[in-house]
């Protein structure tokens, strides 16, 4: 079976080309930048909650011995947990932990939606660009009348241009969003595992808030003691 007919410069400009130029003009600098990032990122080592707890395990023994009182920052090379240890550390408190903990999240979701989001419009594009590149072969048609040659030339690039479209849509775009998202969830569920797990161990050791104290003249102290109780 030969394949040189399938193998077509113009048809692969339009829709390769089409598509790309529209994806740009939709998507805008920041969305283009974060998608890049985004498929840079599939290529890096896959996070994992056994490297972190092993890479925080030093620090987390020195919490547990000294107390959170005495401890002092330690960097594990990770953005998201130096920050939030940093941040409990100075808080004295796991809220610090995790309130740092959710504004990373926010911030690693927003991107992976915006590069998945980029993608998928990427991939509606394709079999369109496979559409015009039928009308670009149809409008290359003789006014005065057809011949076989014309007919066939037209016909075959119709079917290219419109395979391009399919393929580069369903083969190489859709799947680029999905596993972007897939890595996205990956991570997020390790993520959390460790800061599931820094809580469970730290938890212990940190200091005890102290309740607010009720007002004995308040004329609802009584109430809310029994609520309480």
């Amino acid at each position: 079976m030969s394949f040189s007919p399938l193998i077509d410069g113009l048809s692969a400009l339009i829709v390769f080309g089409g598509t790309s130029l529209a994806t740009v003009l939709r998507a805008g600098p920041r969305e283009l930048a974060v998608t890049a990032r985004a498929l840079a990122g599939l290529g890096k080592p896959v996070f994992t909650a056994a490297q972190a707890k092993a890479d925080l395990a030093a620090q987390v023994s020195a919490i547990r011995r000294d107390g959170v009182l005495r401890a002092s920052p330690r960097a594990i090379g990770d953005d998201e947990f130096d920050a939030a240890t940093d941040a409990m550390i100075r808080s004295r408190s796991l809220d610090g932990l995790i309130e740092r903990h959710h504004v990373f999240r926010k911030h690693r979701m927003g991107e992976a939606n915006t590069a998945v989001r980029t993608l998928a419009q990427a991939a509606e594009l394709g079999p369109v660009f496979g559409m015009v590149g039928t009308l670009v072969s149809l409008s290359n048609l003789p006014m005065d009348g057809l011949d076989g040659a014309a007919l066939n030339g037209a016909i075959s690039m119709a079917v290219v241009t419109t395979l391009y479209g399919l393929l580069f849509a369903n083969l190489m775009l859709a799947p680029l969003a999905r596993m972007v998202e897939r890595h996205a969830q990956a991570e997020e569920q390790a993520r959390q595992e460790v800061i599931d797990w820094l809580s469970a161990q730290l938890e212990p050791v940190m200091p005890r808030r102290a309740a607010a104290p009720v007002h004995p003249l308040h004329p609802h102290a009584g109430s809310r003691e029994r609520v309480h109780a």
